[in-house]
């Protein structure tokens, strides 16, 4: 099994915070138990849309909320509605809909983007953090032309995968797997085991490029 490795530390472009793995000890923001998600899923095929209240300024939603495109510019943060659902730091959105059982698949298409994470997180994940920085998210990343999973702020690369367009990610809440999926094969590209305890969404981390999501998909045959 791969060792865990430190990645390069975070830079700061025009509001964003990049493949940063250095976190520093931060104040946690205590998000309100009210929330405003549509469902909360546990059987299977979920569908959602992006969250627009969760993007981060740099993010644009396209697509009736189904694809993000990142600007590097982006917003003024002051003409961005406050709301503690959203993500001040990073250019992360979440997904509409949270997971509380059941297993799930949803497919992600790339479009010039070198820069990405796909997963899932805890729906309180505190704003502050990124993807993949804590132990509350799960996600595969793409940069520098390398998969890896990461969480936890730590990363362990994914290997013998080139840069599909488009790739699955597999969610099965009960049995605690989270899947990287080669959509042409099919076939399971990396799992990772999680011990999930609190409801999920789905989570994107974007820094350039676009993302289109597909959700509401019957799992490809041969995966269990």
């Amino acid at each position: 099994m791969a060792t865990p490795v430190r990645a390069a530390r975070l830079c700061l472009l025009a509001g964003r915070r990049v493949t940063s793995l250095s976190v520093r000890h931060r104040r946690a923001v205590c998000l309100p138990q009210r929330r405003c998600y549509i469902s909360s899923s546990t059987g299977n095929n979920l569908q959602f849309r992006l969250d627009e209240r969760t993007a981060h300024s740099s993010l644009d939603l396209f697509k009736k909320d189904t694809g993000v495109i990142y600007r590097i510019l982006g917003l003024d943060p002051s003409h961005v509605q406050d709301n503690p659902e959203r993500f001040r730091d990073w250019a992360v959105v979440f997904g509409d809909q949270k997971i509380s059982g059941g297993r799930h698949y949803w497919e992600v298409t790339v479009k010039k983007s070198g820069e990405f994470r796909l997963g899932v997180a805890d729906a309180q994940m505190s704003r502050e953090d990124c993807v993949g920085t804590n132990n509350s998210s799960w996600v595969f990343g793409y940069a520098q032309r390398k998969w890896f999973f990461m969480t936890s702020n730590k990363i362990v690369p994914v290997t013998l995968v080139g840069k599909p367009d488009r790739v699955g990610i597999l969610v099965d809440y009960d049995a605690g797997l989270l899947e990287l999926v080669d959509i042409e094969k099919p076939s399971i590209i990396h799992s990772i085991r999680v011990q999930f305890k609190a409801p999920l969404c789905p989570a994107f981390g974007l820094w350039d490029g676009e993302l289109l999501t597909h959700s509401g998909l019957e799992e490809p045959e041969g995966l269990k």
